[in-house]
């Protein structure tokens, strides 16, 4: 028998087109917040939902540095979180839970990102949440929703909470823990998340002024609102391919 007989199949050859697109924005994904410094050693996660295959949802193998993750080792798991088909990697259980939680009363929710970074950790502790402070905050403000931290998420019975916390919104700020948010598609959650940290990052270095605050008027406050209700998903499309060049110049690779 030759080695090309022995040679296992490309996953690429194994799934369909549809499959092998999400597979490839995730990673993508993963290696983006590793680019931005949003990581957090293996922990923390990121799930896209197969199209036409309810239940069936992809993350990241557990034990995989997000600078490391490919289109081919991402981990297929049902709602059970069970692997579907071949893996040398378990998946995180607090990633379970939470994604699963999403994942099965959201079925617009194509991605979730789930991230511990200092600053959204830092506002997600502060009483007020994130503050109407920046253009930024104005434009995600209204869509966040908040969780009350209840440990390290391994009890499923977390799980009605959350969803009743997270209800129709697409951000959230977990109190004490950090930042979720999805989208229809990988790009768009990755837009919502880069608007949130970029958001919490300003309000940490706002108030470490240690100045009095400026705050613009509630008319303002909810222009902008509407704006950026209709405003990021037309340009979600515009900056992933910008972010997919910029992936391609400094962290080729994820499409393996």
């Amino acid at each position: 028998m030759s080695v090309a007989t022995l040679k296992k199949p490309k996953l690429r050859d194994q799934v369909s087109e549809a499959e092998w697109k999400i597979r490839v924005d995730l990673a993508a994904a993963y290696r983006l917040v590793a680019l931005y410094g949003w990581d957090d050693l293996i922990f923390t996660h990121i799930s896209a939902r197969l199209p036409g295959d309810e239940g069936h949802f992809l993350i990241n193998p557990y034990g995989m540095m997000f600078e490391e993750i490919t289109a081919s080792a991402l981990v297929k798991i049902d709602m059970d979180g069970d692997v579907v088909g071949d893996s040398d990697y378990a998946v995180n259980p607090a990633g379970f839970t939470i994604h699963s939680a999403v994942h099965e009363v959201r079925h617009d929710a194509g991605c979730v990102i789930h991230l511990h970074t200092p600053a959204g950790t830092a506002v997600a502790t502060q009483e007020e949440g994130l503050l109407p402070l920046n253009q930024t905050a104005l434009v995600i403000r209204e869509q966040i929703a908040y969780h009350e931290y209840e440990g390290i998420a391994l009890d499923h019975n977390e799980r009605p909470r959350l969803q009743k916390d997270l209800g129709d919104k697409n951000l959230m700020l977990l109190w004490n823990h950090g930042t979720l948010a999805l989208g229809p598609t990988v790009q768009d959650a990755f837009l919502s998340m880069y608007f949130l940290e970029r958001a919490c990052e300003m309000q940490v270095a706002s108030l470490a002024g240690a100045r009095k605050l400026h705050y613009p008027s509630d008319a303002v406050k909810e222009i902008t609102a509407k704006q950026g209700e209709n405003g990021l998903p037309s340009v979600s499309g515009i900056a992933w391919d910008a972010l997919l060049r910029k992936l391609d110049r400094q962290l080729p690779g994820y499409a393996d």
